[in-house]
Parts: C-alpha cells; structure tokens; sequence
C-alpha cells in the first residue's frame, strides 16, 4: 500500500516528485492531456509536503503560481491556504501552499 504524501520523508517526496515528472513527460509526449493534469496536481501536492506551513501568513498577499493572480490567505489548515483571490474577493477556496509564490505586502 502506498504510504501517504504527509506521512513520507523529504528523500521520499522528492522521490516520487521525480517519477511523477518523468511519467508527466511522458503522457504529455504521447498528448494524454487528462493524465497530465492529474500528475501535475499530484506533483503540486507532494511539493506541498516539503514546505513549512509556517512560512505562510494569513492577512499576506500571494502570486498564485505563473499567473498574474493574487491571493490573501485568511486561515491555513495543514498545507492547504484558504483564502480569496483579489480577482473574485467574495469567494473562498483553498489552495496547496506550493503554488503561492513572492509574498506581496497587504
């Protein structure tokens, strides 16, 4: 049985961040779109694990991922960020804290 992303240490995660990157690589060479999607959640996921909860505020001001996005954490739950994009202020979502990038200053 596979273990748990939050139960593997960082030598594992960076493991199976590798393999799902070469799998990743792969169905993108072979344009299985669907499969490439869910390896690259997965792979948002594991890198999550290998970052410090801690080193996120709430009441701080994010870049979301490569986009032009913003994001203000109100509240951290493990390595899930729940907050509101500056886009769409009136709707909370949670996001892996692996795709908030460069803090902003509120």
């Amino acid at each position: 049985m596979e273990k748990r992303y939050s139960q593997m240490t960082p030598h594992e995660l960076n493991t199976e961040i590798a393999s799902l990157s070469e799998k990743a690589r792969k169905a993108e060479q072979h344009g299985i779109v669907n499969e490439l999607a869910v390896l690259e959640r997965k792979i948002t996921m594991a890198k999550a694990y290998l970052l410090n909860p801690e080193d996120f505020s709430p009441g701080e001001t994010y870049r979301v991922g490569d986009s032009e996005d913003e994001f203000t954490i109100s509240y951290l739950n493990g390595v899930f960020a729940w907050g509101y994009r500056t886009s769409s202020p009136q709707q909370e979502e949670a996001l892996p804290i692996s795709v908030l990038q460069e803090k902003k200053q509120a």
